[in-house]
């Protein structure tokens, strides 16, 4: 018990995280016996009820606060759409992932040091020898699973993904991003070597049943609203001629999407099919459209994947669009910067960085306010007329980002219409980011008001065995390399959550 006695009315709050409780202040002119019990670390703005979560990581403390009552005994006043964070955004990750996330981040912003790694993991991804096999090389599997899997993958089975599926969404998450992680990445030689589209085979057929298999577990590892990324080149080779030859898929593929598009609208789940190399991506928008007009009358359940360095990504999203508009369908866009830098030819991409985030702002503007401006414009001949449309916004820049959320709360201020949109950023990767959008959703989700608008965020994820994600982890490394001032940027901020938690700074 605590008490505090002053000539104005003042509460003097002991926290102690042995209970859950939270007990109604009471309020005296003189003399104010106060005993608060909780183990939250946030102040939740509810009348006359303080909470104090523990962190996770951190040791049990005991601290102090007072709160002015007015001389009437009300409580005091609330001001729910101007809350001020008690923490910082990083403050809900576990010590671990803090402390992994620093490693990662300081290695990929050092150049000397990320260059030589990146060319030890093309080296396993592809690699056919058993002895550098993480699936049979135990010391390499514990290696690789206690640092770079764990950091950036879900889990190798399905009790694993379902565990850091639960614990994103603990920490804050509307959701996850889930995708298997068997995929395909050409070499620009292997590419050109395709060869012209035969008849299936038996081994075409079990390919593709492989991966409607593991497709269709994705699918029920994810619950309602959430969304599963697909890859149409882990089917297989023959799946790869079809998609550079740009013909429509072989039956026995066609038919085992469309029962993963079934199972994703029953389970109220989104299907976002990926943009994958230049040689295939004409082929997959063409995939993608088809399923799009035969699930999406009423809501987005398939998206297609718009890469903003791209020099043809607008007049491919206004085509896009035109085609949703005259045939009566809601188009589905995932926006990302592209991750393909290392194996597409250098001239289909923007001549600087600066372009390509002009190219990504643009489009993310155009979409959410649903009208044509810059370089988004409406395709030969096409109506001027924007379709329905939902928005993945995956990005790891904070400056898009923040841009985004200014216009959706400008928007809600204003009474104006909003798209369906999510936040999306990968696991492991622009956490500082991440976690900013997670505290503005926690502390506007009470919030009643069509005038607050509150941000969806969603972590990307694979899952699969630590081979099956080799391929991944490359790009995710290769990613960082292309991105060091990002890196350097997110290396800043976890370094400085580190120094709070040690007590070498302030927040």
């Amino acid at each position: 018990m605590a008490y505090q006695c002053s000539v104005r009315p003042r509460v003097l709050i002991l926290f102690n995280q042995a209970s859950t409780d939270c007990a109604t202040i009471k309020a005296h002119k003189t003399c104010l016996p106060v005993l608060i019990r909780t183990n939250q670390i946030s102040v939740e703005n509810r009348p006359r009820c303080i909470h104090q979560r523990r962190h996770a990581h951190g040791k049990r403390r005991i601290s102090t606060a007072s709160i002015d009552i007015p001389d009437d005994g009300r409580a005091p006043e609330q001001n729910n759409t101007n809350i001020v964070p008690s923490r910082t955004a990083l403050s809900v990750l576990s010590w671990p992932n803090l402390l992994r996330s620093y490693m990662i981040s300081s290695i990929s912003s050092v150049p000397l040091i990320l260059k030589p790694s990146i060319s030890v993991m093309a080296y396993l991804a592809h690699s056919k020898s058993r002895l550098l096999n993480p699936d049979h090389n135990r010391l390499l599997h514990a290696l690789l699973k206690k640092t770079f899997y764990v950091q950036f993958c879900a889990g190798e089975n399905a009790a694993e993904t379902r565990r850091t599926i639960k614990q994103l969404k603990e920490i804050g998450y509307k959701g996850v991003i889930l995708g298997h992680a068997r995929e395909v990445v050409l070499s620009k030689e292997e590419a050109a070597s395709l060869g012209t589209v035969q008849e299936s085979t038996e081994a075409d057929l079990k390919e593709v049943k492989r991966w409607q298999d593991d497709t269709l577990n994705t699918v029920m590892l994810t619950e309602r609203g959430d969304y599963v990324a697909l890859k149409f080149t882990g089917s297989g080779k023959q799946a790869l001629q079809y998609l550079k030859s740009t013909i429509p898929c072989a039956p026995h593929l066609r038919d085992a999407v469309h029962q993963v598009c079934k199972l994703a609208k029953e389970r109220g789940v989104s299907l976002l099919f990926d943009a994958e190399q230049a040689a295939l991506q004409e082929g997959i928008d063409n995939w993608t459209m088809y399923y799009m007009k035969h699930y999406n009358k009423e809501r987005a359940v398939v998206y297609g994947t718009y890469q903003a360095y791209a020099k043809k990504t607008p007049g491919v999203l206004a085509q896009h669009l035109a085609t949703a508009q005259r045939e009566g369908y809601v188009l589905g866009v995932k926006l990302v910067r592209g991750a393909y830098l290392g194996s597409d030819p250098r001239e289909l991409f923007w001549d600087t960085v600066e372009d390509t985030h002009k190219c990504y702002d643009n489009i993310a503007k155009c979409v959410m306010e649903r009208r044509y401006e810059g370089l988004l414009q409406p395709a030969k001949g096409a109506s001027a007329e924007f379709p329905e449309v939902e928005l993945i916004l995956a990005s790891h820049n904070m400056e898009s980002v923040r841009k985004a959320r200014a216009l959706r709360d400008e928007q809600a201020r204003s009474g104006q219409p909003r798209i369906r949109m999510a936040y999306g950023q990968l696991m492991g990767m622009a956490d500082h980011l991440s976690c900013e959008l997670v505290q503005q959703t926690n502390s506007k989700k009470d919030i009643v008001a069509q005038t607050v608008d509150v941000p969806e965020a969603f972590k990307y994820l694979v899952w699969g065995t630590m081979r099956e994600c080799m391929k991944y982890l490359l790009r995710r490394a290769r990613e960082n390399q292309d991105a060091v001032a990002r890196t350097a940027d997110a290396r800043r901020a976890l370094g400085k959550e580190i120094a709070i938690r040690l007590g070498l700074a302030r927040t």
